[in-house]
């Protein structure tokens, strides 16, 4: 028999950074394994995935929560749907449906955060970690209404740092966004490299209107801070910027053109949301 995360009756309430919030933990009824209609994978990945999802919930993570939530409801909902016996199929409505109405809830809080201009969530990349190309970071905040982004970062410099920058402007052009502007602040090369600086930034500027988006970009001396900003609200802080994979092996190594198969360095990303993001 498979039991689902055990049950509270009702709410209860956790301290997260000083304050009240609520984290109902859903509760669920053992359900069998057994069976020839083929849902014991999806059973048994949906009742891992929901467990992973009140784990986080307790943990206040509740942004990594709400995607396990929402993708375990999926499995099981797939369940339900390759399930004939209808008491079976009633035990995991009635589970989703918890699950749903604690998503909802999180959503919510979530939602307030942002509003609030207190929403945080904090990513550590851990030394030759893989799997955190530009999408992983940037996409699920990259909505439609997207139109203006902000990068400061001081080391769009050398040439491994100029592609770094056009592989994140390539990330904007693809979408869903509908980018139309791009403020980059970064430093002068203080080398011999200058020269090749500023010609890379002006074919990146001139490729980038091929596409109808405006790159404007502004030099200063004093820069220190790294951050992204997006004109929905979201702003990315990555403590090395947007450098913060390693060298490849070599120009024909794996992990060369997808970043996602690239190590990294140790980092630490930190989201904000604000009501408002500020222009430079």
């Amino acid at each position: 028999m498979r039991s689902f995360p055990p049950a509270r009756p009702g709410p209860r309430r956790c301290r997260r950074r000083g304050r009240r919030v609520p984290v109902a933990v859903p509760a669920a009824a053992p359900m069998s394994r057994a069976g020839g209609d083929g849902t014991v994978a999806l059973e048994r990945a949906g009742a891992e995935t929901v467990k992973r999802a009140v784990e986080l919930d307790l943990a206040s993570r509740f942004q990594e929560s709400l995607v396990c939530y929402q993708e375990g409801i999926d499995l099981l909902l797939q369940v339900v749907k390759a399930t004939k016996d209808e008491a079976k199929k009633h035990r995991y409505r009635q589970k989703i449906s918890e699950y749903m109405t604690r998503a909802e809830d999180i959503k919510k809080h979530i939602e307030k955060e942002k509003q609030d201009g207190k929403y945080h969530k904090q990513i550590r990349i851990e030394e030759n970690a893989t799997g955190f190309g530009y999408e992983k970071l940037f996409q699920e905040y990259l909505s439609e209404i997207v139109s203006e982004v902000w990068v400061e970062d001081p080391y769009i410099r050398h040439v491994h740092q100029l592609y770094n920058f056009l592989r994140f402007c390539e990330l904007l052009v693809k979408g869903p966004c509908k980018v139309k502007t791009i403020h980059l602040l970064t430093s002068y090369d203080e080398g011999s490299g200058r020269s090749q600086q500023i010609s890379g930034l002006e074919e990146i500027q001139q490729s980038l209107r091929n596409y109808g988006v405006t790159l404007n970009i502004a030099f200063s001396s004093s820069i220190h801070d790294r951050e992204i900003r997006f004109n929905n609200g979201w702003m990315i802080k990555i403590g090395r910027g947007l450098d913060y994979f390693k060298k490849p092996q070599g120009r024909f190594s794996i992990g060369y053109c997808d970043f996602d198969l690239r190590p990294c360095h140790e980092t630490t990303v930190d989201v904000f949301h604000t009501k408002h993001t500020k222009k430079m």
